[in-house]
């Protein structure tokens, strides 16, 4: 019998998907034992963030994967669950689907200020192993790993408005599919 398949899912809005996700997959990936890192990007943000289009936002995370050898993927999940937007619905969601995997779940320790709003997060930690990742300016105990980029989409979107290349930010893929789409004022 072969062991259950580690999956490590990574969640946000990805608008755009920047170094910093990749930096987090890539240390989950290299450090936690898992087999899989999958992008979850959100369709229904539910604290109403406002974002691109879903599908762009999956077609830039599917052009950051590509360089990583099959390991990291993009998930369409949170367009099928068919709810609110929440973690515990997907985790649930997941479960069913795919009940030969094991999940963890990648939090950024900036996130941590935002968990009281999160529906169920108990049933959350019993569903997925929960793996917070220590974000640059955001210090917390039982954090995982040195600390990451600090890079986070808001900024990326603001040095866009202002006409500046965060080719320093953003892998070159993810440009030139939001520059082929006329994404972010591009």
């Amino acid at each position: 019998m072969r062991p259950p398949l580690q999956v490590a899912l990574l969640g946000g809005s990805f608008n755009p998907p920047h170094v910093g996700h990749l930096l987090a997959a890539h240390y989950v990936r290299a450090t936690q034992g898992v087999d899989e890192v999958w992008l979850m990007p959100t369709f229904r943000h539910p604290f109403g963030k406002r974002s691109e289009d879903f599908e762009h936002r999956v077609s830039m995370c599917e052009r950051m994967c590509q360089d990583a050898a099959g390991w990291m993927k993009t998930s369409r999940v949170e367009s099928e669950v068919g709810k609110d937007g929440r973690t515990v619905d997907t985790l649930e969601f997941l479960i069913a689907r795919h009940p030969e995997s094991r999940f963890s779940l990648i939090i950024g320790s900036d996130i941590l200020k935002d968990l009281p709003h999160w529906k169920d997060f108990d049933r959350i930690q019993r569903m997925a192993r929960v793996l917070v990742l220590y974000r640059a300016g955001y210090p917390a105990e039982g954090t995982v790993g040195p600390p990451l980029a600090e890079v986070s989409s808001t900024e990326i979107r603001e040095r866009l408005n202002r006409g500046e290349q965060p080719t320093d930010l953003v892998p070159e893929r993810v440009l030139a599919y939001a520059r082929e789409h006329h994404l972010y004022g591009l």
